[in-house]
């Protein structure tokens, strides 16, 4: 039985991309595009080349780290929607502690990597508070929350950050995860140190939530937060914390793009989006710190290899975002890809 449930979430997911293709080409084929054609030029613009994997793995860093805050707050019982917020504070925050602070690299990276995490958990504490304290359902506000982090990171910027272009000024030297040598490896791609700093979030998340006590108290209080109680668990201590620790990650994500990718932060216009990337990312890797992993390798491949389809086979990038969102469909329709399953088995059984 238990060999079947673990074979079941490797397949569903795995059979959602399949399907998720399969009906992107069918949508292309029917609005006069050829799929074939696509799909070579989408992997091509994936695997084609040291500066596409490059870009993949960069696109990697932010995702990974977006969807372990939206699996760790939900492998709690809790639904974190604030993580596009949690990210933008942190962003700042790292852009900050770059800009503003002298110091060794040894130091002045953790500091601000360090500092990203710390806003990102405190800007996700006000909806764990909210929701101890006061009983408001945390998916209400992490939403708010959002639009609150997205205009008051560009007041401040616009009030004590900004530079010439809208936008603050570049970290320093220091303080950049920036790597010449993994440029110069990747064709001069823009992949940086953040990669690590994903991989190493996510041994952490796997590690505290299945090894340590604390973990264990986290998921006791997400299954059944009544029988958590009666046990002497602090519920409404663990929520708080729940969502503090979902935000740090969130948070860390934000500083990939600010001391990695960009190296400064601008005036945003709308969200980024990468927030909100992380609960698709979460949901396809099964809430899983390696399936996650996998999830933001799928998602960043797909983003990086839709633009090669658009310039190889004349296909709109926008038609990726239907395949997207057609794996996503499957993914939650988790039933139909089972019952699907069931149908090609012999005797309807797995």
């Amino acid at each position: 039985m238990q060999n079947n449930i673990n074979k079941m979430k490797f397949l569903v997911p795995l059979i959602s991309v399949l399907l998720g293709l399969l009906i992107g080409g069918i949508i292309m084929l029917i609005s006069g595009y050829p799929p074939i054609e696509a799909y070579a030029a989408l992997f091509e613009g994936i695997f084609g080349g040291s500066y596409y994997m490059g870009e993949t793995i960069r696109q990697m860093s932010p995702l990974i780290l977006s969807g372990l805050a939206v699996a760790f707050a939900f492998r709690t019982g809790l639904f974190n929607i604030g993580v596009e917020g949690q990210l933008l504070v942190g962003w700042l925050a790292a852009v900050y502690v770059g800009v503003f602070v002298d110091a060794p690299a040894i130091i002045h990276i953790p500091l601000a990597v360090l500092a990203a995490g710390a806003a990102g958990a405190l800007w996700g504490s006000v909806p764990g508070i909210l929701k101890a304290r006061f009983k408001v359902h945390e998916v209400i506000t992490t939403i708010m929350m959002n639009y609150i982090a997205l205009y008051s990171t560009n007041e401040i910027i616009r009030n004590f950050m900004l530079a010439p272009g809208e936008r603050t000024e570049n970290v320093k030297e220091s303080a950049s995860l920036a790597s010449p040598f993994l440029q110069e490896l990747t064709d001069n791609s823009t992949l940086h140190f953040g990669i690590i700093v994903a991989i190493v979030a996510a041994v952490i998340m796997w590690f505290l939530l299945w090894r340590t006590t604390l973990g264990y108290e986290l998921r006791a209080v997400g299954f059944n937060q009544h029988a958590s109680q009666y046990a002497g668990i602090n519920v409404s201590k663990n929520i708080v914390l729940s969502m503090a620790i979902s935000g740090a990650f969130a948070g860390i994500a934000g500083s990939m793009e600010g001391l990695g990718t960009y190296q400064y932060m601008t005036i945003n216009a709308g969200f980024t989006g990468v927030g909100f990337d992380g609960i698709a990312v979460a949901l396809l890797g099964a809430n899983s710190a390696i399936g996650v992993i996998l999830g933001a390798a799928l998602f960043g491949g797909l983003k990086i290899g839709a633009l090669n389809m658009q310039a190889m086979a004349g296909v709109p990038t926008e038609l990726v975002g239907i395949v997207i969102a057609l794996i996503i469909f499957f993914v939650a329709c988790s039933y139909l890809v089972h019952w699907l399953m069931n149908r090609v088995n012999k005797g309807g059984k797995i």
